[in-house]
């Protein structure tokens, strides 16, 4: 039974192989995030196995409000298109997203939008086809996304999906569009930061669309709450570069006020100390921002119990996956300071500064590796949340 502490309800998205093949992913997400005003609580990739497409099959011919031919129709797209590759019998890529809120299963019903497609404003208006000869004999069938349409079929849905997590779902490392034997293959991590999910709109979609002009495959995907323990190892290399880059500015700066203040020359000898005293002091200051910006919690003030919590501040985390990944998508990115980002880049339209820059992306081969065994990309966060709503 659904949670009856709350109004809320719990509702999924699964973004198709198609959709995700066409890069069509984060339009996908901007809309439902943006249309609903629903929270993204989780999301996970997975690669199913034949298994869970056979039962997955089986369940939309027997649950949902719909009409039976539009379950039997439901059924076959899904042996048909989210079956491992005949070829090659290898799986394909499907982005499951959790979505949170009041009435969230209607709510995530109106935008998807009707299994046969109108003329509307809908995502499978948008994205999907539905195409019949002149006797009514569907010739072509694409929904872009599939959904629960009503309480009893999401229940069931997650359930399943969730049994299946650990096996089909996590770091999707051999698909039918993942090679990691091409030469010159790379991963990365790429980080949604907290600045985009303020409130729901669709900026973190726009940010997807905007990687995706890199060609790369997003490998895992996962709704993360950075702890201030992770934050500070996260980004402990920025905090020696703060330390050293804040000794001259502050010096100047410091020096600057207290001539004007008493109207005298500060000599050398103290603004050597103002140099070695203040500047580490102003270097550890602006990494206790950062560490505030993407947990929630300020260091200095934050008692032990709450530091290896998860934080207040929420961002989503993607592994992306192809050639020369790390350039790709840093190019993508620009600069960090997004005044000096080029137009179209993500920092240069959604950054506000050196820190609220929109997203964070590893520099090299090495930095995606240590950041990746912080982040875990990989880890199962879809079962809790099915835990909290269907047992």
């Amino acid at each position: 039974m659904a949670n009856t502490t709350t109004t809320n309800e719990l509702a999924f998205v699964l973004i198709n192989p198609h959709t995700i093949a066409k890069s069509r992913t984060g339009g996908v997400i901007g809309r439902f995030m943006s249309r609903t005003g629903l929270d993204l609580v989780a999301t996970r990739m997975f690669a199913p196995s034949r298994k869970l497409v056979e039962d997955y099959a089986q369940l939309l011919l027997q649950a949902g409000s719909q009409d039976p031919k539009v379950r039997k129709l439901l059924s076959d797209y899904v042996m048909k298109s989210y079956a491992p590759d005949h070829a090659t019998g290898l799986p394909r890529r499907v982005m499951m997203i959790l979505l949170e809120g009041e009435d969230a299963i209607a709510k995530v019903c109106e935008v998807a939008g009707p299994v046969i497609v109108g003329g509307g404003e809908t995502i499978r208006d948008t994205f999907g086809d539905y195409v019949v000869d002149e006797y009514g004999k569907v010739q072509y069938f694409e929904p872009a996304v599939l959904i629960g349409s009503d309480l009893d079929e999401t229940a069931a849905t997650l359930k399943l999906w969730g049994r299946y997590s650990l096996s089909d779902g996590g770091l999707l490392q051999n698909t039918v569009d993942i090679n990691t034997k091409d030469p010159g293959w790379q991963r990365t991590l790429v980080v949604i930061k907290p600045d985009n999910f303020r409130f729901p709109t669709a900026r973190p979609g726009n940010i997807i669309d905007l990687l995706s002009r890199s060609g790369l495959r997003i490998m895992a995907a996962k709704v993360h709450r950075m702890s201030v323990v992770q934050a500070e190892e996260f980004y402990g290399p920025v905090h020696k570069i703060l330390r050293e880059k804040m000794k001259n500015q502050v010096a100047e700066r410091a020096a600057k006020v207290l001539t004007a203040e008493f109207s005298m020359e500060i000599p050398g000898d103290v603004k050597a100390v103002l140099t070695e005293q203040l500047g580490p002091l102003l270097g550890d200051e602006q990494f206790n921002q950062i560490v505030k910006f993407m947990t929630g919690y300020y260091p200095p003030n934050c008692v032990e119990e709450d530091r290896v919590k998860e934080g207040r501040h929420k961002c989503l985390a993607m592994i992306y996956g192809g050639v020369n990944a790390i350039e790709k998508i840093r190019k993508l990115l620009g600069p960090t300071d997004p005044n000096k980002a080029q137009p179209g880049s993500v920092r240069r339209e959604f950054g506000h500064d050196i820190m609220v820059n929109a997203a964070h992306a590893s520099d090299s081969v090495e930095s995606a590796e240590r950041e990746l065994g912080i982040i875990k990309v990989e880890e199962d966060l879809i079962n809790p949340w099915i835990r909290k709503y269907y047992g």
